[in-house]
Formats: structure tokens, sequence, C-alpha cells
């Protein structure tokens, strides 16, 4: 089914409940308690820790604890620490889920250091660590964000360098890829990424080919809704196809289904309802889809350079983090030219 895009004015007030003035950040988590957990890229040479709580006061603690924060770059110690922390789930039983794509500034994964790790919030302590062979991530592979369902126990990740899905059987620890080379996990031609009316361009020129990113999981868990993120078009697939590792790929790519026309989009949230929260990156802004196809716009401001990731909290709080993506020097000459510090926000739908 197609959308139409309605634009109203914001009608929502954004609330800023953290910042970091030196760090970049990119994804944020809220617990069914309430505890908040951000993360940090090691994109560059401007970075401490991989992943942070934030505590009351606006303090921020390595989470889940120093050592696993502090890779010393030895390659026979990278499945015991994080290595490039892209994003950060809370689930709904009390489990922190971190994606470890273990690819500093985006150039190459580096071997045995790709994970998804599993952080008991009632003990505090790292639970499980599911590790990524070369059948599973590529070299240009980069895991971006992931989606837990802990009835099916399943996990879906997008891959966002490569292309395509990872799904995690959480019982046995295998996974397999999905979807690869399929047109609904590439970027789409002739889509410009711009903030605040500038183009984001790579050193060619040309649009950054950021692939499969925003995902999201039906409140049922039978639907992954995904996009590319130089892409305009959200798709979904029943998760049943997914699973299934030995379905043939021709069986798999016929399950793809066109849901709407977007915009350049980061993050997805999938709320109670089935409404669909969308980072829409061109406009500085969030919008909805609607479950009668329409996407209406919530909130729109200057602040939201970026918008990267969601979560929701347990009062139906919605965050939203603020990446400047745009700002860093590969997109400008070699020069960062963020001025505003990297930020999380939050807004009462």
């Amino acid at each position: 089914m197609s959308s139409g895009i309605a634009q109203p004015q914001s009608r929502h007030t954004l609330t800023e409940v953290y910042h970091n003035d030196n760090f970049q950040l990119t994804g944020v988590t809220i617990s069914k308690s309430g505890r908040m957990f951000v993360n940090f890229p090691r994109w560059s040479d401007q970075y401490l820790n991989a992943v942070v709580e934030v505590m009351k006061d606006a303090s921020a603690q390595p989470f889940p604890d120093t050592p696993w924060n502090r890779w010393n770059k030895d390659l026979k110690t990278v499945a015991q620490h994080f290595i490039c922390v892209q994003s950060v789930v809370a689930d709904d039983q009390d489990a922190l889920w971190v994606v470890d794509p273990a690819s500093p500034s985006i150039i190459m994964v580096v071997p045995g250091g790709a994970k998804l790790v599993k952080i008991d919030l009632a003990t505090n302590k790292v639970a499980r660590i599911y590790s990524f062979g070369p059948d599973v991530v590529k070299p240009n592979s980069y895991l971006n964000d992931v989606r837990v369902d802990r009835k099916r126990d399943a996990a879906y990740m997008t891959d966002s360098g490569a292309g395509g899905i990872v799904v995690v059987d959480l019982n046995s620890g295998k996974a397999h890829r999905a979807l690869d080379n399929h047109p609904s996990v590439l970027q789409e031609p002739n889509i410009t990424i711009s903030v605040n009316g500038k183009p984001v361009r790579g050193v060619d020129g040309k649009t950054p080919p950021f692939k499969s990113d925003g995902i999201a999981l039906s409140h049922d868990g039978s639907y992954l809704y995904y996009q590319a993120l130089a892409g305009a078009t959200i798709y979904r697939i029943k998760t049943s196809l997914l699973r299934d590792a030995q379905a043939p790929a021709a069986t798999v790519a016929q399950g793809v289904e066109k849901v709407a026309a977007t915009f350049p989009a980061d993050g997805f949230w999938m709320d109670a309802e089935d409404r669909l929260y969308l980072s829409n990156i061109n406009e500085s802004s969030v919008s909805r889809l609607l479950n009668n196809g329409k996407l209406e716009k919530l909130v729109t401001d200057s602040r939201l350079q970026w918008p990267d990731t969601f979560s929701e909290g347990p009062d139906g709080a919605i965050y939203i983090s603020a990446s400047h993506i745009n700002d860093s020097p590969q997109y400008n000459q070699g020069t960062s030219t963020r001025t505003m510090p990297y930020s999380l926000f939050k807004f009462i739908p």
C-alpha cells in the first residue's frame, strides 16, 4: 500500500534529557523499569565508552562495567570487549541487547569481533554472547539495529554496510543472512539526504550508500518492517519466512511487501498500537505511519540534526537521539562541522 504525507506543524514539545559535548552517540534505550542506556560508536579518535547507563543526575557510568568498554585493540580479546557498538535495545523481559558490528570507523570488521551481547539487567552481568563469523558478517558488513522477539527466541538485525537481514536463533546461537542483494535492502537511486538544506555527500560527491537500517517488529512479532537509510520505501516481511534458514532465497524474496513511500529515515519504532515512528532526516523531524497508511508529522525541531534511534519509556514517552552524522568529517572535506552537542530528547505522543 502507498501513503500520502500530511504536513502539520509540530504537535508535541521536544525536551532534552541528556547531552554529550564530546562523544558522538547513536543509540538510546529505556528499560521497562525506566533505566536509560546510551551507546557511542567508535567512529573517531574522540572516543571513550561504548555503552553507558545515564543516571538520574545525568552522569554516565560505563555499562556493564569498565573492562567491557576498554578494548586495547588486542585481536585476541575481541570477544570480551565492545569494539564499535552501534545500538542498544532493552527488551520486555529486562535484558539489554548490544549490537557490536566491530567495524571501527566503518572501515572493516575486526575478525571475531562482530557480536550481539545480552546483558541481564537484574544482575548487570553479561548473560550470553552471540558471535558471528564470516558466513554471517561480510568484510563490508555493518550490523546496525536489532529487534528481539522473546516469544519466538529470535533476533533480527539490519546490515547497513553489505545490505541484508541477519537472523539469530537465540536458543541455539546459530545465525543466518536473508535478503542479500534484494532491492529492499539496498540504497535507492536518486535519493538525496540533506540536513537544513545541505546535501550529505561522500568524498565521491555522491549520497552515501547506506543500506538496510531502520527496523521494527509488529506488536505480535509476525512482521518485520525495515528500510534502507538511503531510500524512501518501507518494506515488510513475515518473520516466519526470515527464521527459516533453509528457505530458498527466491521464496524469501517473494514474501517482501511494499508498505509506504517515505523519505530517508534512520530509526524506526513500533508502538503497542502498531503505529510505526520514523526519523525524518531531511526535515529534522519525527513522523508516524498510521494504520490507514498515512504519514503524520509529530515533531519538527532544528535540534534534531540527523534524528537517529528511538525508544519508548514505561510512561509512553518516545525518546529520540540526534547523532549529527551529517557533521562528520567524511561528509565535510575532512573537518567536523558540529556546533551543537550530541543529544537525546523525548516527547509524549
